[in-house]
């Protein structure tokens, strides 16, 4: 079992809520940056652990709130940083309309890699109380949620985030600035939600590019055939992958389709 210590609190590293802490002051002062936040902002951030980010945020903003899941965390965060807001519950289950009482918040975090997608999902459905996310994650996770059309890491992920938010790979942060050190690398993404046509219908609209996607080396015809009404594509787009449309030609295609009754 591996045991973190840091100042008075000891605690048993667990994997299952990806507590790796972040250490190096530099990362974090670029992370600090890349959110963009201003004295009076609403910040929620996700997972404070010792307080690396939150220190630096308090900075900046004089009182924020934090989301702990761990106990042993959520004493060291309200003993060490008394002006946070601390809620201890797991971010999956917070109320985000309570959180943005006060107003849009800027979201911030080193989010756990077992539970990102949840996580991100999370954010999306909540984008209404959100201004922008600036979150540390898994490398590979974070090139999957930038990545283009014709790119191996190009997918349902990329395409339902980036179709309602704005999404920005930042940098890369390797394993040797945490502790205890992860297997494997991270990376800051920035994402802002934005306004489309879609957010009326966004529940139809992840399920089409689920169905899309769900054999990937599959023509869109044969993927959707048993689902929708396809009958206004053209013989052209049927026979492409999904992985070869832009976000604006999903958008078009969604418009052009009906569930099958």
């Amino acid at each position: 079992m591996t045991k973190v210590q840091y100042k008075h609190t000891e605690i048993a590293v667990k994997k299952k809520l990806g507590q790796n802490f972040l250490t190096d002051r530099n990362t974090i002062r670029k992370i600090v940056q890349s959110a963009e936040i201003q004295p009076g902002d609403h910040v929620v951030e996700i997972g404070p652990g010792f307080g690396a980010l939150t220190s630096a945020i308090l900075e900046v903003c004089a009182s924020f709130t934090a989301v702990e899941k761990d106990r042993k965390l959520a004493a060291f965060i309200r003993e060490e940083y008394p002006s946070v807001n601390l809620v201890e519950s797991d971010i999956l289950e917070v109320d985000f309309a309570k959180l943005a009482e006060e107003g849009p918040v800027k979201v911030m975090g080193n989010i756990p890699y077992s539970i990102t997608s949840p996580i991100l999902f999370k954010l999306l459905e909540n984008r209404s109380h959100i201004i922008s996310e600036t979150l540390m994650m898994q490398h590979e996770v974070a090139l999957r949620l930038a990545a283009n059309p014709g790119t191996k890491e190009y997918g349902i992920l990329a395409v339902q985030l980036q179709t309602f938010c704005d999404v920005r790979y930042l940098f890369k942060v390797g394993k040797k600035v945490f502790r205890p050190r992860p297997e494997v690398d991270s990376a800051v993404v920035r994402i802002i939600p934005k306004k489309t046509p879609l957010d009326d219908c966004e529940t139809e609209f992840r399920r089409f590019v689920r169905l899309a996607f769900q054999q990937r080396r599959k023509t869109l015809q044969n993927n959707l055939k048993q689902h929708y009404d396809i009958s206004q594509l053209s013989a052209s787009e049927l026979q492409r992958r999904a992985e070869s449309f832009t976000i604006t030609e999903f958008e078009m295609l969604f418009s052009r389709i009906s569930p099958l009754q």
